[in-house]
């Protein structure tokens, strides 16, 4: 595939939000991976090709932006069935770990080779237009430099072992351009502008408004004036809800001696629509309500203080907007003490979905926005160099 394509990827700490093409594919992989020292073993092979993708992705890995190169990995839903399965840990940077980039190569290995037809050798050569992001303290520390350094001019292979439909292929990936965008930012884009990057709320465009983008590792609060990131005061945080996933985790195993998978399943514990906050013990439809309720009512005051300092700070602020994962299972606890304490006004997104895929959205219209334009340039000098 000689032709660029647009990939706009959120890898986010608790899933990967993936936008390729002309919107034509989407994916929302868990972001977990599990080392395999060998080819796992298959049961019932002759069913591999009917099952999707999505929930046996089995890579192999080679690139040189890696520390760890050619290893083997489950990925996603596989590796959460791992008992040496990894989420990120608090306090690792996103920029520094290998986690990050086999989401991001994954993710566009799938979409590549749902895209692509295979030729006689199995292998598919795709060139992508990558748009990510990275959280603001490590952009202001000027990570993201190195982080596309890191992508751009090599070659990173994915080969697909035992994966549903696309065993036996190997994607080559190349970045013909790659834009790393600092995550406040993208979701003040994605507020103001619609796909075709028209102006949508044009009552929020010259306001001033914090947006506080609570993630599973970091909270960035950035403080957007004249339609701009103010980069002097936006301010990334070390603290974010992995921490606390993980401690009610561990408090449901040591109360009621349920092992729950993975930081997402907890979050599905929080969240969902029936049954909030129970599991299921020796058959039994058990509260764990208490664990839940303390755990992030802690982590919302923590929170709810970061607001109020840059609050402080900016006090001429009319709104403060929470996005990300993070304020979805946050929202309730950061409502009842704003409602208790302040009464800043703050606002969260009803629509679970919006929130999620924020991040991923804002990265594919800047991204088609800087298409468009280099499309534009190139058409310009082409009539130059004909007059």
């Amino acid at each position: 595939m000689s032709q660029s394509r647009i990939a706009a990827v959120d890898v986010g700490n608790d899933s990967v939000k993936a936008i390729f093409g002309e919107l034509d594919q989407e994916f929302n992989i868990p972001n977990i991976t599990a080392r395999d020292i060998e080819d796992r073993p298959v049961i019932g092979i002759e069913e591999l090709d009917q099952k999707d993708p999505l929930e046996g992705i089995h890579i192999r890995v080679h690139s040189p932006a890696l520390q760890e190169n050619n290893a083997i990995y489950r990925v996603g839903h596989l590796a959460s069935k791992s008992t040496n399965s990894t989420e990120l840990d608090p306090g690792s940077g996103k920029s520094q770990e290998d986690q990050t980039l086999i989401m991001l190569f994954a993710s566009i290995a799938l979409d590549a080779a749902k895209a692509n037809k295979t030729g006689s050798n199995n292998v598919i050569d795709a060139n992508y237009t990558l748009g990510t992001g990275l959280p603001l303290r490590e952009v202001k520390e000027g990570k993201d430099a190195g982080y596309r350094s890191k992508l751009l001019g090599s070659v990173h292979q994915v080969e697909f072992l035992v994966t549903p439909k696309y065993q036996g292929i190997k994607v080559n990936i190349k970045f013909d351009e790659v834009k790393v965008y600092p995550e406040g930012f993208a979701a003040y884009i994605n507020l103001v502008m619609d796909h075709d990057l028209k102006i949508i709320n044009k009552d929020l465009i010259d306001k001033r408004i914090l947006i506080q983008d609570i993630g599973g590792l970091s909270t960035d609060i950035a403080v957007i004036k004249n339609r701009t990131v103010d980069d002097d005061k936006a301010q990334g945080f070390n603290l974010g809800v992995s921490e606390s996933l993980e401690n009610i985790r561990e408090e449901i195993f040591s109360n009621h001696g349920v092992e729950v998978d993975s930081r997402r399943d907890v979050v599905e514990i929080i969240t969902r629509n029936n049954d909030r906050n129970h599991i299921m013990v020796k058959g039994s439809r058990t509260s764990v309500h208490d664990i839940t309720d303390r755990i992030l009512m802690e982590l919302a005051k923590k929170q709810y203080r970061l607001l109020r300092n840059v609050w402080q700070k900016n006090s001429q602020t009319e709104i403060c907007y929470f996005v990300g994962g993070g304020s979805n299972v946050l929202k309730e606890y950061i409502k009842t003490l704003n409602n208790n304490l302040d009464g800043f006004n703050i606002e969260f997104f009803e629509d679970d979905k919006e929130s999620i895929w924020m991040m991923a959205n804002a990265y594919y219209k800047l991204l088609s926005e800087f298409t468009k334009k280099t499309e534009k340039l190139k058409e310009e000098k082409k009539t130059v160099k004909k007059s």
